[in-house]
């Protein structure tokens, strides 16, 4: 029996706002454990939670690029539960009224273009974190209250190469959009599958099974090529599927039983009471929108008019501080290409070597592009440039002063090569008869013995059209 995928995914993304969603606790990653809570968070008694300004305007400049309708009312709910990650004994959530409803995503798998309906998107504060052992549990309640957005696909994929590719466009959109560092290792965005089977061509839904928290987009597509296949081998052999959640096991490459569900749980879902509808004006709506950061698929428009194609933009646009950088660099009016060139190349290959980020990269984007113009300006040689490039990369400075700390002065001048060029040619006679006779790498003789003459600093591509004009000659 051939079987068809139906997948879903519920998407959790942290914002780095300043604060917590509901409380003046700081946001942060990697502090020490239970050192930056507030009262609010853990819920002393009397304390009261004010809804996060510019985790609103994130709500709403996510929904918008995910082509969502935009509630101007924002209420949230209590979703009660009793459970050690948040202290209060309940979540502050949008149950019945997500700021953001029936959007889209548009994916492209293999050259296709696929469009995959979103059904929400609501604003909540997150759980603490938790560290189990097998006689302990450890609680860092740092996490608790931080604001989340969480976007609930339609199950509209079919594959877990399409579940990573929406996956990997989600994280494009908030990292893009300021919202989000997208960071999955970190935690800053989680990603559930909820995945069934049904026999193709049918329209009911077979029986669903829940993947939590998948960390990468690698293993969101390994855990659900092999859920296609556990259960595609248990209904062959005339079994069924039980209603599970389960989790991805990164040494076996499988996934494992967690629990079994039975029923729903039921949240006994009200309107918070301490927090009254807040009715956003459409000014306030459009304002968020109007000062939205530029998405990935804008600045690949702007790219494309700055002359990049496709296979540049893309490596440019692979993350956001990659991106930021070019954009930097671009500043100084240098060519967009031989820009795009070094940072592709020599940059992202130190990068790669020291095991950095760009945000670490000590180079300022002003000088890489001050090293760039004076190549372009033929002040200095490529290999000359990368020499200096190698000096700042240990200190950071502008590179017209490594040019006269190194003595770089690129020969330009056309009487200084003629009479270099001249002499040569005047030594080697039989060497401009081979070259006429169709031995081109003469050419690149005659450029290497001026070269050394001058020490490196000739002028290349002015050394190589002077060369050929003075063999022609003769």
């Amino acid at each position: 029996m051939e079987f068809e995928a139906v997948i879903g995914l519920e998407i959790h993304v942290e914002m780095k706002t300043n604060s917590k969603m509901f409380s003046s606790g700081p946001v942060s990653f990697g502090i020490d454990p239970n050192t930056e809570v507030n009262i609010v968070d853990m819920a002393f008694p009397g304390t009261m939670p004010v809804p996060n300004k510019q985790a609103v305007i994130n709500a709403i400049r996510v929904s918008n690029a995910l082509h969502m309708s935009i509630d101007d009312t924002v209420i949230f709910e209590r979703k009660n539960y009793f459970y050690s990650d948040l202290p209060k004994g309940y979540q502050i959530t949008q149950q019945f009224r997500p700021i953001g409803r029936e959007g889209y995503l548009t994916i492209n798998v293999n050259g296709e273009d696929k469009k995959i309906g979103i059904e929400r998107l609501h604003m909540e504060e997150d759980t603490c974190k938790q560290l189990h052992s097998w006689d302990f549990s450890l609680l860092d309640y740092n996490r608790a209250g931080i604001p989340l957005i969480e976007i609930v696909s339609k199950p509209e994929m079919r594959s877990g190469e399409e579940a990573a590719k929406y996956v990997e466009k989600i994280r494009s959109i908030v990292s893009f959009l300021d919202v989000s560092d997208g960071k999955m290792e970190e935690g800053s965005l989680r990603c559930d599958v909820n995945i069934s089977l049904r026999e193709k061509g049918t329209e009911k839904f077979g029986t669903k099974v829940e993947i939590k928290n998948l960390n990468s987009l690698a293993n969101i597509q390994k855990a659900i090529e092999f859920e296609i296949s556990r259960q595609s081998i248990i209904l062959d052999f005339g079994g069924h599927i039980e209603q599970e959640t389960r989790r991805f096991d990164e040494g076996s490459k499988e996934t494992v039983l967690m629990r079994v569900k039975t029923d729903a749980v039921d949240y006994k879902y009200f309107t918070e009471p301490n927090i009254a509808p807040i009715k956003l004006s459409k000014e306030f709506i459009e304002g968020a929108i109007k000062t939205s950061p530029e998405l990935a698929e804008h600045r690949l428009e702007r790219y494309k008019s700055l002359g990049l194609n496709d296979y540049d933009s893309s490596l440019l646009l692979s993350n956001k501080e990659t991106s930021d950088y070019f954009d930097e660099v671009n500043k100084s009016g240098a060519n967009p290409k031989l820009i795009a060139n070094w940072i592709i190349g020599d940059v992202q290959s130190y990068l790669n070597k020291n095991g950095i980020s760009i945000k670490e990269f000590k180079v300022a984007p002003k000088h890489l592009g001050g090293l760039i113009k004076l190549v372009e300006a033929n002040k200095v040689s490529n290999k000359q440039a990368r020499e200096i490039f190698e000096h700042m990369l240990v200190e950071d400075k502008d590179p017209e002063l490594y040019v006269k700390e190194l003595g770089f002065v690129q020969v330009s001048d056309e009487g200084e090569l003629l009479s270099i060029i001249s002499e040569l040619l005047d030594a080697n006679p039989n060497l401009i008869a081979d070259y006429k006779a169709g031995k081109d790498r003469v050419l690149g003789f005659f450029v290497g013995q001026i070269m050394k003459k001058t020490q490196g600093k000739a002028n290349p591509s002015l050394t190589s059209k002077l060369l050929v004009q003075e063999i022609m000659k003769r």
